[in-house]
């Protein structure tokens, strides 16, 4: 007669005292359940990665410009050979192997166009040591001070420097692929 009538009280028919108690911790594990599914936001910037990287970011932003000193030159990369050399282009005139030091493999990532500043063997005239590497910005200072030629190209790409090679000047709405090779 009572169950007729829902008295106020639990939603569970009456039973024995170890069923009703495994019954009440179910309920009260799936209200803990419903507490503890809201989590919080992400507002942070993130783990490990963002730090070093933002490390990497405070080191980097001002440091002082390196000059060429006797017996170094500014060079252009014009092709990567793999085993931490390269074909670099000497603003002396003159194209040269270069040989990237221990200290800069794996921490500096040289491309082709890049502006660097390598040290002449004086043993060996075809060859030449990178010893510093410029970004763009530092390049473009080094230019406007006239440290490197007006000619040279900051931000030129492989097909840009392959086509200058080739003779065949590259207008800025030109592509430089030539079908005639096909």
């Amino acid at each position: 007669y009572a169950q007729e009538r829902r008295l106020p009280g639990p939603r569970f028919p009456p039973c024995s005292p170890p069923f009703q108690r495994r019954r009440e911790a179910a309920a009260a594990a799936a209200a803990n359940r419903a507490r503890v599914a809201t989590m919080p936001k992400n507002k942070g910037k993130g783990g490990k990665n963002w730090k070093k990287g933002k490390k990497a970011d405070l080191e980097e932003t001002r440091r002082e410009l390196v000059y060429r000193d006797e017996g170094q030159e500014y060079a252009q990369v014009v092709k990567m050979l793999g085993d931490g050399r390269c074909d670099i282009y000497c603003f002396d005139g003159q194209a040269r192997k270069g040989l990237i030091r221990g200290t800069m493999r794996r921490r500096v990532w040289i491309n082709v166009g890049d502006i660097i500043l390598v040290s002449l063997r004086e043993f060996q005239d075809d060859k030449a040591d990178v010893i510093h590497k410029y970004s763009t910005e530092e390049a473009r200072v080094l230019k406007q001070q006239r440290e490197i030629p007006e000619s040279v190209g900051i931000s030129v790409t492989a097909t840009d420097l392959a086509a200058a090679a080739d003779g065949a000047g590259v207008a800025d709405d030109e592509i430089g692929f030539s079908f005639e090779g096909i």
